[in-house]
């Protein structure tokens, strides 16, 4: 079976908010429960653009079965999509917020927005901010290229830079809320420290 390539040159226009809507919905319909939600792929594809391995170096087939929870190769198992323009469109989105996200790196991080959960609080209360299920999303690119992520967790500039990411992946749900919420604001900054790290190697 043959999946597309990442091409770091094709079309960067961000998804809309309905088409997101659309993702996360032909996503959720999935009969997986391994597939991704739209926070989740958020966060993976933002590993992705960011593991040590060069993304368009990763076969298509390595990255983007586990969107939806693989193909149904095991026994057992059965093929998640009705159809192939079925599997096709849910392809297409989710390589082209791949290029957004990428694009907005590049040339205008001050618009990147990652795609976390916020519990609104009553009247006069800050809301809080949730990036668990998007960090455990990240964590599915780390396992990807686990030995190629080792050095950049253990580095001294960039470790402190992931920490915030692998404690919500990990231990998320042993958080409060307002430690979920402190992680989770510091992300952003992080992600984007991270990748003008990359890019000026």
């Amino acid at each position: 079976m043959e999946y597309p390539q990442y091409d770091p040159q094709s079309e960067h226009l961000p998804l809309s908010d309905e088409e997101l809507s659309t993702l996360d919905d032909m996503l959720g319909r999935l009969p997986n429960e391994d597939a991704m939600n739209i926070e989740a792929l958020d966060g993976y594809l933002a590993g992705l653009l960011l593991s040590p391995q060069p993304l368009q170096t990763l076969a298509g087939a390595t990255w983007l079965p586990p969107v939806w929870g693989g193909d149904g190769a095991g026994e057992g198992e059965h093929h998640p999509f009705v159809s192939g323009k079925q599997k096709k469109r849910v392809q297409l989105l989710v390589l082209r917020h791949l290029r957004a996200i990428a694009w907005q790196w590049q040339a205008k991080p001050e618009l990147w927005e990652p795609i976390f959960s916020i519990a609104e609080q009553d009247e006069g209360e800050e809301d809080l901010v949730d990036a668990e299920v998007w960090a455990l999303g990240f964590m599915a690119a780390v396992e990807l290229a686990p030995a190629a992520w080792a050095a950049l967790f253990a580095d001294a500039q960039t470790g402190p830079l992931l920490a915030p990411i692998a404690q919500l992946g990990s231990e998320g749900d042993k958080l409060s809320d307002g430690e979920r919420d402190e992680l989770s604001r510091a992300v952003l900054d992080k992600v984007l420290q991270l990748w003008a790290l990359r890019s000026s190697t």
